[in-house]
């Protein structure tokens, strides 16, 4: 698949000019999602988009970076009303604040939750643990 990378203060004007220009003509957002490089200053999240050509059965692929401390990204639900419930989800996941959202608000966790579970900030599995044999896991 096609992947390519857009300055995030662009990725409307691009993702407009995919929809309008004729030949291109990507109308159907498939998916909003997100990704966590820790190791990777100030490009931390990636905000990664899935454009469709309906007509000609093509897709792309679309990446937007941005550091962790200021993750604004602008929404695109005024080109693309799907992008709605996506963001949302990406938001509450990720972090990632899409500004200019009309409704920007946790959809699967509870509000009260200070954190975003699908950062990569926390150890994969209880470093107290006694009981198992690293050996068993080639850590040994």
């Amino acid at each position: 698949m096609l992947t390519f990378e857009v300055p995030k203060d662009m990725n409307l004007k691009v993702m407009q000019f995919l929809y309008d220009e004729p030949g291109l003509e990507f109308r159907f957002l498939t998916d909003i999602c997100a990704v966590h490089y820790p190791d990777a200053p100030g490009r931390e999240l990636a905000v990664v988009y899935h454009l469709h050509n309906l007509v000609q059965n093509f897709r792309i692929r679309m990446k937007v970076f941005t550091a962790i401390d200021q993750p604004d990204v602008f929404t695109a639900t005024r080109l693309f009303s799907s992008a709605n419930w996506m963001e949302r989800e990406t938001y509450d996941f990720y972090g990632v604040n899409f500004v200019g959202h009309p409704n920007l608000k946790r959809i699967l966790n509870v509000d009260e939750m200070d954190y975003f579970p699908m950062r990569k900030e926390y150890p994969l599995e209880d470093q107290t643990r006694i009981d198992k044999d690293d050996e068993m896991f080639g850590r040994g």
